[in-house]
């Protein structure tokens, strides 16, 4: 039961990254007025967002507020769903690159082939590297402790406590448990099938999204 709770915890510790990182992306793109990101750019951004979400997410392991006793039961589990999270995301751009590959050849229009900003290398290596620095924080916990994730871990601490938004929140966290079977089964499957695309269904689909890679990425998939 407390491995469920602290995954259960970890729901709602996704969406609401996954919302201040939404607000985060809107700045960006008021900034830059609309500017349509290069391939380079999209994932530096989405580099940058998952290396702070394995971060976040490796503080949460901690059993106190001071970051100095690491759970190794909480880590294992992180570490699980974050593999899940992320094969999850790369079946879900490799699924929307092809649609969109599809849709551009029977509209006669290559140009709209150019649309899609997902690139496998690319993928792999951010979600790599991310894996990566979650083993890295394993073993050097104290360098999991910086001033961007402690200033997400408070935020998301915070709004996780307010009435409102705390609610519906944790409404969502309880569908990401919910999930989370449904997820590893198809990122099994994504693995034992290679990397194929699985078109038949996109159980990773955000029910909040806050639009394409060209813009802002999304906000949570439950």
């Amino acid at each position: 039961m407390h491995l469920l709770d602290f995954i259960f915890r970890l729901g709602v510790l996704f969406a609401i990254y996954g919302f201040l990182w939404g607000i985060f992306e809107i700045g960006v793109v008021l900034i830059s007025q609309g500017r349509k990101r290069s391939l380079v750019e999209v994932y530096i951004i989405r580099g940058i967002k998952y290396f702070f979400l394995v971060d976040v997410t490796f503080l949460f392991c901690f059993d106190n507020e001071s970051f100095n006793m690491l759970e190794l039961s909480r880590v294992v589990f992180a570490g699980i769903i974050l593999l899940t999270y992320f094969i999850g995301k790369l079946q879900k751009n490799q699924n929307r690159s092809s649609l969109m590959n599809i849709a551009g050849g029977m509209s006669g229009r290559p140009m709209m082939k150019k649309q899609s900003s997902f690139n496998m290398q690319f993928e792999t290596v951010i979600i790599a590297i991310s894996l990566i620095a979650f083993a890295f924080f394993w073993f050097y916990p104290a360098f999991a402790v910086n001033p961007v994730a402690e200033w997400f871990h408070e935020s998301i601490v915070n709004i996780e406590d307010t009435p409102i938004f705390g609610f519906i929140f944790k409404i969502i966290g309880f569908f990401f448990l919910l999930s989370l079977i449904f997820k590893m089964v198809n990122a099994l499957t994504f693995l034992l099938n290679g990397g194929k695309i699985n078109t038949q269904n996109d159980d990773f689909d955000d029910t909040n999204s806050l639009g394409g890679d060209s813009h802002f990425d999304d906000f949570e998939e439950v």
